[in-house]
């Protein structure tokens, strides 16, 4: 029974169908981040903003939530998340507008133009538990009905 993992979004949701894919996986035994390595070279000019669509898609149980991270080695170069930290929630799985395709909005806040190469190593995702407020958010019966920022629209 699966637990929680990567997978690469169904073929129709690829951005890069012709890309091998690598999924997340740690750099060692006690890292706590899976490192996401880009798909295809990219260039940030200072200030700008960039979206980098992985091609994976992430599964996990109720009351589990993937955080997303850049790793540090970008982050000192001046690259960060644009939302400062990416929340992929249990229910953005193969939902049907994109398959759960995690994208990472990427802002340069240095002063030089940053590249990244494919197969870089740009970000960092976490598996956490979290907690739920007593009350009415206990029988949420809502659905996720598409893909990314559709939760509360």
């Amino acid at each position: 029974m699966k637990q929680r993992g990567f997978e690469l979004v169904a073929p129709q949701h690829r951005q890069h169908p012709d890309t091998e894919i690598s999924l997340p996986r740690r750099g060692t035994r006690h890292s706590a981040g899976y490192d996401f390595v880009t798909p295809a070279g990219f260039t940030v000019q200072p200030g700008e903003m960039v979206r980098v669509t992985t091609d994976v898609k992430a599964y996990m149980g109720p009351g589990e939530v993937l955080q997303l991270y850049v790793r540090s080695s970008v982050g000192l170069r001046g690259l960060m998340l644009a939302n400062t930290v990416g929340i992929v929630d249990a229910d953005y799985y193969s939902n049907p507008d994109n398959d759960g395709n995690i994208i990472l909005a990427l802002r340069n806040l240095g002063a030089e133009p940053l590249t990244a190469q494919a197969g870089d190593r740009v970000a960092q995702g976490v598996f956490v538990p979290y907690l739920l407020a007593d009350g009415d958010d206990l029988n949420m019966g809502g659905e996720r009905a598409g893909g990314y920022g559709h939760t509360g629209r």
